[in-house]
């Protein structure tokens, strides 16, 4: 059975930095684009951020860009995104994906997805 696994997640006030991890199972990603997506409360789930199978290809939304570092770990299955100057708006339940390469990430177009991990980012 293969799953996506958030964690991380947490309550913190705003300039602060949280570390999100998605670990991968019951097959290896080594070779899959990996990312990040977001839902805020009321909204549409969004693109953050992908990075391609060797780390080559790496890209951001224009919201998160300069704040967020995605980085992956392929002997551990694991990807992760580093957050740091939180605001407020960046609250959301933040969504781990896995895809073919990273257009079709970035397209929404993803084989698997995380439970996803709250985030929350006082004021």
């Amino acid at each position: 059975q293969v799953q996506l696994v958030e964690s991380g997640g947490g309550l913190v006030q705003a300039g602060g930095s949280l570390r999100l991890s998605c670990v991968a199972s019951g097959r290896t990603f080594s070779g899959d684009a990996m990312g990040w997506y977001r839902q805020p409360p009321g909204k549409m789930r969004e693109f953050v951020s992908v990075i391609s199978w060797n780390g080559n290809r790496i890209y951001y939304s224009n919201s998160v860009k300069g704040r967020f570092t995605i980085s992956r770990d392929n002997a551990k299955n694991t990807v992760y995104l580093q957050m740091d100057s939180l605001k407020p708006e960046d609250t959301a339940v933040y969504y781990c994906a896995a895809a073919l390469d990273t257009n079709r990430l970035r397209n929404g177009n993803c084989d698997y997805w995380g439970q996803g991990t709250q985030v929350t980012v006082s004021s």
